[in-house]
């Protein structure tokens, strides 16, 4: 398991996206040698946790509990065939694409050391956006992509700041005591709400705005729904 590529993006102004400013940093590309990763701060405040890497829009990306994003090689490759197009790394507009690493299987709380200093959390899926869509160009993106079995790719908080560069080993440090995966809750708040109070077993762990989520749906409509 290692990385394969880490990627970063510059503000630039486009048409497709709905942020305040106008711009977004979507567009990212691999970049070389090693990149400092550390807390942005919270949520409407904080943007990336990566040196260098641009989030435009507070209100839905960056932050602490989102400071990271990341995308399997496999899983791009299975878009690739879908889509019959190449798609580089970076083009899902993540931070980390890895290799033989399971992102969409890993528990919400798992912990991945990133070489040799930084170590990740697992906090949810990267839920989709019309930027993500007008990045992307396909007819009907957003519920493609919240459909699909390829999983959504992961967010992630640092738990111990740093540095890593492509080729850097990824291990899987620590693996909480539930069965909720960035996959089970990706479908959770996306297309299957009746599964939001199960999520709620992972809740010390989860980004916040989905843990939001899950307890204002389980608090409407019980643990039944």
């Amino acid at each position: 398991m290692k990385v394969l590529s880490v990627n970063v993006g510059r503000a630039m102004a486009v048409k497709y996206t709905d942020a305040p400013s106008g711009t977004t940093g979507i567009d990212k590309r691999p970049v070389e040698g090693p990149v400092r990763v550390e807390a942005p701060g919270p949520r409407g405040a904080g943007a990336s946790g990566l040196a260098g890497d641009s989030v435009c829009d507070l209100r839905f990306h960056g932050g602490n509990d989102r400071a990271v994003s990341a995308f399997a090689r496999e899983d791009m490759d299975a878009w690739e065939r879908e889509l019959g197009r190449p798609l580089a790394n970076g083009s899902f507009g993540e931070n980390l694409t890895t290799l033989g690493l399971d992102v969409n299987g890993a528990l919400i709380g798992e912990r991945w050391r990133v070489g040799p200093e930084v170590v990740l959390e697992v906090t949810g899926g990267r839920i989709p956006c019309r930027t993500f869509a007008g990045f992307v160009g396909e007819k009907g993106w957003v519920r493609r992509f919240m459909g699909s079995t390829a999983g959504p790719g992961a967010l992630l908080r640092v738990i111990e700041p740093g540095a890593f560069t492509v080729g850097d080993p990824v291990e899987v440090v620590r693996r909480p005591g539930h069965d909720i995966t960035v996959s089970l809750l990706h479908r959770a708040v996306t297309t299957e709400r009746s599964l939001l109070p199960r999520t709620l077993a992972a809740a010390a762990w989860m980004d916040g705005e989905l843990l939001e989520l899950a307890r204002t749906h389980t608090e409407k409509y019980g643990t039944g729904s």
